[in-house]
């Protein structure tokens, strides 16, 4: 008997009155896996990915984490296990890097408005330790020199490895990426691979949507194709490659005949 996966959807839909804009996809990620989710803009990857997350709740299906539905609220989906970069960055501008990462802990503490506002015992112990592993995290993504710096004045890099670090905070089981690579010269592409196969050291199983189909051909164990909303193909990044359903999707399909006049 095969492990429980530790996310499985099941049949996610997704419709905006007539438009289904993810239709009956199936996906699992297990244990210490990176699977990767591509397809053409419009295929509906990131609705997907809002549909995991809480962000949207599903016209149809079901979202399944270490075999538990998840609830369909973003801060109970952290709290659950589960993580998120998104396509835009979204950090704290005018915050440092250091107190990005101290917000993506707030899942993780337990001192309540009492205790905050009384600066408490249990208030400054949990403060310490967000600093601590928060200081840790920028080691880890490579920013421990940038603690004090204001996120925007970090380098388009930066900020994405910020993010992924502000993420890691929530202490995930799972770490969904959209598009990590975005906008990156080769060099920050490199970097960014090997981010990611230290995180998945680290224990953390992770989904990546991207476009960079070299970065995600070398990165994945495992690779499904949208398009239109639908699950086209899964398989090994080789297999995918080459399958001619998927060359179709990206290219058009070529003229076999020409075209009566």
């Amino acid at each position: 008997m095969s492990p429980t996966p530790l996310l499985e959807a099941r049949g996610v839909t997704m419709r905006f009155g007539g438009l289904t804009a993810v239709d009956r996809v199936d996906l699992t990620v297990a244990e210490g896996e990176i699977v990767g989710l591509i397809g053409p803009n419009g295929a509906g990857k990131t609705t997907f990915f809002n549909c995991l997350t809480g962000l949207y709740v599903p016209t149809d299906g079901a979202v399944l984490f270490a075999g538990t539905a998840l609830p369909p609220r973003p801060a109970k989906v952290t709290r659950a296990g589960v993580a998120r970069t998104f396509q835009n960055i979204r950090l704290f501008a005018n915050m440092s890097a250091l107190e990005n990462v101290i917000v993506g802990r707030h899942t993780r503490t337990r001192a309540g408005l009492l205790a905050a506002l009384g600066r408490g015992p249990r208030y400054r112990r949990e403060e310490r330790e967000s600093r601590e592993r928060a200081r840790e995290l920028l080691d880890f993504v490579g920013l421990a020199d940038r603690e004090r710096q204001l996120a925007r004045n970090l380098s388009y890099g930066g900020q994405r490895r910020l993010e992924i670090a502000r993420a890691l905070a929530s202490e995930p089981r799972l770490l969904l990426l959209d598009e990590p690579t975005a906008g990156m010269n080769p060099q920050e592409t490199r970097e960014t691979e090997e981010l990611v196969h230290a995180v998945r050291a680290r224990g953390v199983a992770v989904l990546v949507i991207e476009h960079d189909m070299r970065f995600i051909m070398n990165l994945c164990d495992r690779v499904a194709v949208l398009v239109q909303g639908a699950k086209l193909v899964e398989g090994a990044p080789g297999d995918v490659q080459t399958d001619e359903r998927v060359v179709e999707a990206y290219l058009g399909a070529p003229d076999d005949e020409e075209t009566p006049v």
